[in-house]
């Protein structure tokens, strides 16, 4: 895939991978939307996105837990840039550690919402206009939690290996209309991430964010005959 002059959607762009997923894509010329929660981190990734040479970058507030917002983010996307390429899911939250009834109501669906059903529910809304385009592609950002079982993470787990099967379904039912799907399954990364939940771990020994999104350029940038449908990134 050519990327100079794609759009590309990428989402959880504030911080963290998401964010250098799209400051390495504006490199490469492409045009983004960047989804997020909070605006004035956005605000900034996007002008550093410009400042790095995307012709267009423009940040959209979402909440993954509200479908309406979601949504409404898909239709604002589609009428600002008039198509979409790329959509990069990476929005992703996690619970702190522990055994199941040691993660709260709130927690549990907050996880759910993000890391899954709100996956599903954006790529529901652009799978229609992705279909249109001559390359098109689809990359979500999951987890090696989607492919191990760990202690501790019974709901995030449980997103991940779902976001693994929705992933290996979707590349089976797009595969006669051109847009490839691939799923990326890192292990731990240097990310704000586990701090969010107030869980206290060694984040210096894991992987760095912004060679994460080497990885995610490098995986759409590969020639027409050849795509990687699953990547796993470990220590």
């Amino acid at each position: 895939m050519q990327l100079n002059g794609k759009t590309v959607i990428v989402t959880g762009g504030s911080d963290g991978i998401g964010k250098h997923i799209s400051l390495k894509l504006a490199a490469a010329g492409c045009k983004l939307a960047i989804l997020g929660r909070n605006r004035d981190r956005l605000d900034q990734v996007a002008e550093a996105a410009r400042s790095l040479g995307a012709p267009e970058a423009r940040s959209y507030g979402a909440d993954m837990t509200d479908p309406a917002a979601i949504g409404a983010a898909a239709s604002a996307i589609l009428q600002d840039f008039g198509n979409v390429d790329i959509l990069i899911n990476n929005a992703g939250i996690w619970h702190k550690a522990g055994p199941l009834d040691s993660i709260s109501e709130e927690m549990l669906m907050a996880t759910v919402q993000t890391n899954l059903t709100g996956l599903m529910q954006l790529t529901r809304h652009l799978l229609p206009a992705l279909r249109t385009r001559d390359e098109a592609a689809i990359v979500n950002v999951a987890s090696k939690s989607g492919v191990v079982a760990q202690a501790g993470q019974s709901v995030y787990t449980a997103t991940k290996y779902g976001v693994r099967g929705f992933t290996d379904v979707l590349k089976v039912d797009e595969a006669e209309t051109g847009v490839r799907v691939a799923g990326l399954y890192q292990s731990g990364t240097n990310t704000g991430m586990f701090a969010k939940a107030g869980e206290d771990v060694p984040n210096h020994i894991f992987t760095e964010p912004e060679d994460l999104a080497d990885v995610v350029v490098f995986m759409l940038s590969r020639p027409p005959k050849l795509w990687m449908h699953e990547v796993r990134v470990e220590l």
